[in-house]
């Protein structure tokens, strides 16, 4: 099977994760899904297999050189996103797109444009992976897990591509931030490793947000408007003062490289109570302890105004890889080399979000990010060229090649 029709087979999965559950793994689809790629890895020749009550699949491919080689893993995600639909995915080819205009459902006018992505100009003459338009696709991660798959089979059916022992694992609930919670690294037992989470071909990521979400609570007091005059406390009103005296610019509509922003992710309220959440990004720890801190101060400016009205809770999600990464750098130069073997020029760029390396880096495994090649992910406009999926089946097989070579 080669890693086309792997991903379209992993794309028929409903594996939305759900982070109201409180379950590991948060939806029973993701567990079903490792079950049968548990299946996939010991008909191909995999070893050490393993799947944990949590969802967690690990996987083994033997080392083939006697050569003393550090041990390497690759890691993708088995959940998609919460945000739209994963069931009843109906993928389909474009060949050879020709740069206009792609339906993906003629009845609801969802068109897939240049204009509105002008990406897709990169692709002219290639064959793209689209969606109906109605759900997702899923190549977040179902293209990473299909492309690491594929590089494994690859290199199993070719000895003569000298390799040390590489590791293999499939989490669950990476897009609810929760992926690395439950990873054993001591189990895992890889020196380094690469998530296959990135986006378009050649991108190489060892940097990404600071993250943290905060939930800022302003108690109110009603009285019938008819007699509410100096009684009234209008908490939806107080919340919206909260939220215009933020940057108006520091958003993630208005931001791009390395720029930080606020994003207001949640208003829910009455004039009783309102919970207004935000996530908070920023590349420089620093900065990102500073817009922690300007919160916070916002917050007691609202309490000065309207005493004991706004309290607020902030709770880190994830850190900056680059620091844990830095120190060992030689294993970001080999995915560069990987790529440029495979005649792609690597893109060296920050991620402006998180992976579930950046979680295991801090817990002890250094993991750049590579890309997986999908463009506009979470969405129905969502798609993949048929050449990045194999291009990073490549970049697969050659980290493994020239780590033994080194």
């Amino acid at each position: 099977m080669n890693v086309v029709d792997r991903f379209l087979s992993y794309t028929k999965f409903d594996t939305q994760s759900d982070e109201l559950t409180n379950m590991t793994p948060s939806t029973p689809g993701q567990m079903i899904f490792a079950q049968a790629l548990q299946k996939e890895l010991g008909q191909i020749g995999m070893t050490e297999i393993s799947l944990d009550e949590n969802g967690y699949l690990m996987a083994s491919l033997p080392a083939n050189t006697n050569k003393e080689v550090p041990v390497i893993g690759f890691i993708a995600h088995l959940d998609t996103s919460p945000d739209l639909s994963g069931h009843n995915v109906s993928p389909r080819i474009v060949k050879n797109y020709d740069g206009g205009y792609i339906t993906l459902c003629a009845e609801e006018n969802t068109v897939l444009s240049p204009e509105d992505f002008p990406e897709l100009k990169k692709y002219i003459g290639e064959d793209l992976i689209v969606t109906n338009g109605k759900t997702l696709l899923g190549a977040d991660d179902k293209a990473g897990i299909a492309e690491i798959i594929s590089a494994m089979d690859y290199l199993i059916q070719h000895p003569e591509i000298k390799h040390g022992k590489i590791r293999i694992a499939f989490t669950p609930d990476e897009e609810i931030g929760k992926g690395a919670h439950k990873f054993n690294v001591k189990n895992f037992g890889a020196k380094w490793a690469y998530t296959l989470d990135g986006g378009e071909i050649g991108e190489l990521e060892y940097e990404n947000f600071n993250a943290a979400i905060a939930k800022i609570t302003f108690k109110g007091r009603n009285v019938h408007p008819g007699y509410a005059k100096h009684k009234m406390i209008n908490s939806i009103r107080i919340a919206n003062q909260y939220a215009i005296m933020l940057p108006r610019w520091e958003t993630p509509e208005h931001t791009e490289g390395y720029e930080g922003f606020y994003h207001l992710i949640g208003f829910e309220g009455s004039v009783e109570k309102t919970v207004l959440t935000y996530i908070i990004r920023d590349h420089d720890r620093d900065r990102f302890e500073r817009r922690k801190k300007e919160l916070e101060h916002l917050s007691r400016k609202i309490n000065h105004e309207f005493p004991d009205c706004a309290s607020i809770e902030i709770t880190d999600q994830y850190y900056n890889m680059r620091e844990m990464v830095e120190p060992v750098m030689h294993i970001v130069d080999t995915a560069a080399e990987a790529m440029k073997e495979a005649g792609i020029v690597p893109n060296v760029r920050p991620v402006r979000g998180g992976t579930d390396g950046a979680q295991l880096s801090f817990k002890g495994l250094p993991c750049p990010n590579i890309f997986a090649g999908g463009h506009n992910f979470h969405g129905r406009y969502e798609f993949i060229p048929i050449n990045s999926m194999n291009k990073a089946t490549d970049v697969i097989v050659n980290i493994a090649k020239i780590t033994a070579q080194k």
